[in-house]
Parts: C-alpha cells; sequence; structure tokens
C-alpha cells in the first residue's frame, strides 16, 4: 500500500524529491521502493534522467489502474465508517399499519430526515410473522400493538394509545358521545387477519368473557382502508386507536369507550444481539419522541 501511494506522488510531482517531501519521507525510501516495485513487476514504471523523470507507457496505464483502485478502496473505507457510525444502509422495519399523521409515520418521517442515507424498507404484517423475521434476521426491528415479554426477543414500550370504536354514521350509537362494552354485546365486529387484526380479536373476547356471550367476530384479509370502507357502508363495527381516527373515512363515526380500562400499548421488539448503529438511533429517537 505504502510503495502504492509513493508511486502516485512521484507520478503526480514527476519528481522523486518532491513526491518524498509531499509524503515527509527521505528520497531514498521512495526511490528503493518504487524500484523494488518495478522489479516485481517486471515493468519500468518511469524513466529517470538528468532532466527529471517521466511516466512510461506501461508505466502511465499501471498508475491510471492505481488511481482507480485507490479510489474505490478510499470509498469503500468511508463508506464502512459510515455504517459502523449509522450513517449509511439499510433499515429494515415491520410495522402493523402506517396511516398519515400518526406516530409511527412521524417517527419514521423524522428518522429520514435525520438520516437520509439510511434506505427504511417498511414491512406490514401481524406481530406473530413479525417476531419470526425478527429472529430469522429478516427484520431488524417491528413496532406492534400490547406489551411482548419475549424472552429470546428485547421489547419496549414507545406509545400509548386510547382505544375507539368505529361506526357507520348512521348507526344508532353514533348519535352518542362514548358507548360502553356492553352496548356493543350484539354487534358483529370486523377485524383485519393481518396487522392488529390479532391483537383485536382477542381483545374483543377478553372484554366479553364472564359478561355477555362474545359477539359475532368476521375476519377479512384486507387492508385497513378497505375494512374502514366495509364499515361505513354498513357491514358491522370495528375498533381503533384514537390517533388512526384522525384520518377517518367518510360515512364513519368514531367514539371512545366509556369503560375501556386502560390506554393500548405499542412496543418496539428487536433481537439483543442486533446492535447495529442505525437501529440503536432508531430506537432513541423513538423513546425522545414519545
Amino acid at each position: 500500500m505504502i510503495v502504492l501511494v509513493q508511486t502516485l506522488a512521484v507520478a503526480e510531482y514527476l519528481s522523486f524529491h518532491r513526491a518524498a517531501l509531499a509524503l515527509g519521507v527521505s528520497q531514498s525510501s521512495v526511490s528503493t521502493r518504487i524500484k523494488a516495485l518495478e522489479e516485481d513487476l517486471g515493468i519500468t514504471i518511469f524513466d529517470r534522467n538528468t532532466r527529471g523523470v517521466r511516466l512510461t507507457e506501461a508505466g502511465r496505464r499501471f498508475v491510471d489502474q492505481v488511481d482507480e483502485a485507490m479510489g474505490i478502496l478510499d470509498r469503500a473505507i468511508k463508506i464502512a465508517g459510515m455504517q459502523a457510525r449509522g450513517e449509511v444502509g439499510e433499515l429494515r422495519i415491520g410495522v402493523h399499519a402506517l396511516t398519515p399523521g400518526c406516530f409511527l409515520d412521524r417517527l419514521l418521517e423524522r428518522f429520514h430526515t435525520d438520516h437520509p442515507g439510511i434506505r427504511l424498507q417498511v414491512a406490514e404484517g401481524t406481530a406473530r410473522d413479525a417476531q419470526f423475521m425478527i429472529r430469522e434476521g429478516r427484520l431488524d426491528v417491528a413496532f406492534m400493538a400490547c406489551t411482548h415479554q419475549t424472552p429470546d426477543l428485547n421489547s419496549r414500550v414507545i406509545w400509548r394509545d386510547r382505544l375507539v370504536i368505529a361506526l357507520p354514521v348512521k348507526h344508532p350509537l353514533a348519535a352518542q358521545s362514548d358507548v360502553e362494552w356492553r352496548h356493543l354485546a350484539d354487534e358483529t365486529f370486523l377485524v383485519r387477519h393481518s396487522g392488529t387484526g390479532p391483537q383485536v380479536h382477542d381483545l374483543i373476547v377478553a372484554r366479553a368473557v364472564g359478561k355477555w356471550l362474545t359477539p359475532t367476530i368476521l375476519r377479512f384479509d384486507v387492508e385497513r382502508s378497505t375494512l374502514l370502507s366495509m364499515v361505513a357502508i354498513g357491514h358491522g363495527i370495528s375498533l381503533f386507536v384514537e390517533e388512526g381516527a384522525a384520518d377517518s373515512t367518510a360515512n364513519v363515526a368514531f367514539r371512545p369507550i366509556r369503560d375501556e380500562p386502560e390506554t393500548i400499548p405499542f412496543s418496539a421488539v428487536w433481537s439483543p444481539s442486533n446492535r447495529a448503529p442505525a437501529l440503536l438511533k432508531l430506537l432513541a429517537l423513538a423513546t425522545n419522541m414519545r
């Protein structure tokens, strides 16, 4: 490596003396190393005479290739350093859903603004699927509803939100300022197979246990917006969090549930073996923003 740097310096200055001064070494060491390099390569890189130094044709081609290779190596070293500092690279994120203006949407937008060199790859799915993907190394982190005490994964509650019921605007309960769970016992609930659908299903069942018969729950393999449209035209009702209700669909009314005991936690889940700087920066930003 040293001899290649010295060779480039001599090619730039066309002088062993000036190259040595620029590199802060002796002229004899530069001359000796380059002479040994020429012998190893079996070519003459520099023509030396009393009037100075010039590149031979073979030397010019060699120097051009060395200069290009050194540029590639320099960029590789810089990129490696930036990756080690979490300034460039890729972050693979699992989400339950993304709605405009929600906490998760704001978090990812802020992270992208602060770290434009990091590409965000976002995949939507259930909490169960996301945990499998984290274990397999296909996701760096997943944001999911509820708390998750999983022995082999790290988990941290990042934000909380209040539960609301989504009703068609013509539904009798839509005329009230809020509702109670007992008012919903005879309703048909619509939930998604993906995203937070499994948790929503389990929450409805849990709220009914020991109080009334479990309501009818229909599950659909649809996106959040499609589910809201199904509510709007009267196929049933559904559960959302208050923040997501801000991006509402026409003909859907959102009402708080008066006797819902607590807000819904949303957690970040990741592998304890994943110490990627970009991941740590995202988690730190999420903690600060909450």
